[in-house]
């Protein structure tokens, strides 16, 4: 497996939380499962990969779409954030990238933007230890647009005080890789880094 760097020319560091920094994506897979069972839908690991980036009840609308059911986005959205609560200690980090947030960690201005919400983001931060490397957090609380909208890494770089061209944006999504583009941002693909496991147990 090669070796995460940065860009040379970055002066400030963006990351991406779930799938990035943290590896919720199996927490949040089963979550979904779990929740989407009684509403007959059989949520598989391809289904999810085609649903990365997308906040809860975004996704309950597009599924709504693809098994033409009639769930309450915002409702069911809701159970799949408890859900996920209830089973998040199991995470586990992805070392590549934090090791790389650790090892810029007060060299370089570093921020957090996640497609998360706010307190769900900041109790992942608090479970793998990575709330001490961070002070900026941009979730989908503070903004109006969601990736592939370039409004959250924007957010990210006027906190950090740094031109959007000398940042540099760690994700893990095709609308996260989007939005930094759109950003005028550099980006790196974290999964080229780390094996990614969605489906098995936790």
């Amino acid at each position: 497996m090669k070796k995460l760097e940065i860009n040379p020319k970055a002066k400030a560091l963006i990351f991406d939380l779930d799938g990035t920094l943290a590896d919720t994506m199996p927490v949040h897979f089963w979550a979904y499962k779990n929740i989407l069972t009684e509403y007959g839908i059989n949520f598989t690991p391809e289904l999810f990969a085609t649903l990365a980036g997308i906040p809860a009840v975004g996704t309950i609308e597009k599924l709504n779409e693809i098994f033409k059911t009639k769930m309450d986005a915002e409702k069911v959205g809701h159970f799949k954030e408890q859900e996920y609560e209830k089973i998040m200690h199991k995470m586990k980090p992805i070392v590549p990238v934090v090791e790389l947030a650790k090892k810029y960690h007060g060299k370089l201005p570093m921020a957090v933007g996640t497609g998360g919400y706010n307190r769900l983001a900041w109790k992942t931060m608090n479970i793998l230890g990575l709330d001490k490397y961070f002070d900026i957090l941009v979730s989908s609380n503070d903004i109006t647009h969601a990736k592939p909208h370039p409004e959250t890494f924007l957010k990210c770089a006027e906190l950090l005080e740094i031109e959007p061209k000398f940042c540099e944006v760690f994700e893990d999504g095709d609308l996260g890789m989007q939005a930094a583009k759109s950003a005028g941002m550099m980006s790196k693909l974290v999964t080229n880094y780390y094996e990614v496991t969605i489906g098995q147990n936790i």
